[in-house]
């Protein structure tokens, strides 16, 4: 499957998957405030642009987010991506346990929004698994 870089940084890669119509993220490093905001904001303009509706997060290298980008988040960012069409997400959790305690709250609060999550250790997997759904 072809994939398409969106923005890289030293926090973060963004790539579109055109045909699974996937957004894919890879943190580098602990990402915060801006820096994670704008990967956040970017992947919401793919969805909107192309009609995506599948998201894969690999924060392996990240950790727990700042409180305000947790509000920024489910308040603000949140609303915005559902409204785009936002169905399936699969997650590469953090190796940092208080990163996959944030990480577990986060999706617990998605899913009350009718979002369809699957944990993987392995970003191919989890890019298998959004291939595999509609």
């Amino acid at each position: 499957m072809s994939k398409t870089v969106i923005l890289e940084t030293d926090y973060a890669t963004l790539w579109y998957h055109p045909e699974a119509k996937i957004v894919h993220h890879e943190f580098h490093r602990f990402i915060h405030g801006d820096q994670f905001r704008g990967v956040l904001e970017k992947g919401l303009e793919i969805f909107k642009q192309y009609g995506a509706h599948k998201w894969l997060s690999d924060d392996r290298k990240n950790s727990a987010l700042s409180k305000a980008d947790s509000e920024w988040g489910l308040g603000d960012w949140n609303p915005r991506v559902f409204a785009s069409g936002w169905k399936y997400w699969a997650v590469v959790m953090p190796d940092k346990r208080v990163g996959q305690m944030n990480m577990d709250w986060l999706m617990r609060e998605n899913i009350k929004n009718g979002l369809t999550i699957k944990v993987f250790e392995d970003a191919d997997e989890a890019l298998a698994w959004l291939e595999s759904v509609e």
